[in-house]
């Protein structure tokens, strides 16, 4: 990677120096579930006053659909597939998280609401399916930005990007 010095060619620096100078960021993953009659699949965490979607951040080296699979195992007690990529969101960093934030939510199907799902109790006091009209009321201004966001986005088989200012 070139470093140039004043007056003179382009120097090399080391793969390791030039990795190390750039800027970075979090990522974090959700999955968009929801029931038959497509009432969407929220938790609520104990830690925050508000529901969100099944998810979390990632592990060093996971990929964003491994992430989501064992966030959904470990938050939900049950395993489903991971389907495809609705939602990819890019927030900038703010005073309590020092770095921007990519946000990959994906499509994990529909559940029948007869399916046993056992809440993390570490983490989640409960969970419940919403209808996509009273979903707002319930999440934070991010997530309510993507759930809509998502259902279009598996209605229409496309993808969506949702930038934050």
């Amino acid at each position: 990677m070139p470093e140039r010095s004043a007056g003179r060619k382009p120097a090399f620096i080391e793969p390791e120096r030039w990795y190390a100078q750039l800027p970075t960021q979090y990522a974090a993953v959700g999955a968009l579930i929801t029931d038959l009659r497509g009432d969407v699949l929220l938790v609520k965490p104990n830690y925050r006053d508000h529901w969100t979607l099944p998810g979390g951040m990632l592990d060093h080296d996971e990929t964003p659909e491994a992430g989501c699979a064992r966030e959904i195992t470990e938050e939900l007690g049950i395993s489903l597939p991971v389907g495809r990529l609705l939602v990819i969101d890019w927030a900038p960093a703010l005073a309590r998280r020092p770095l921007p934030l990519t946000y990959f939510l994906f499509d994990a199907g529909v559940l029948d609401r007869k399916t046993e799902i056992r809440p993390q109790e570490a983490e989640l006091d409960d969970y419940a399916f919403i209808a996509p009209d009273q979903v707002m009321m319930n999440v934070a201004s991010y997530t309510a930005a993507r759930i809509p966001a998502a259902l279009t986005a598996r209605a229409g088989g496309t993808t969506v990007y949702l930038p934050q200012a």
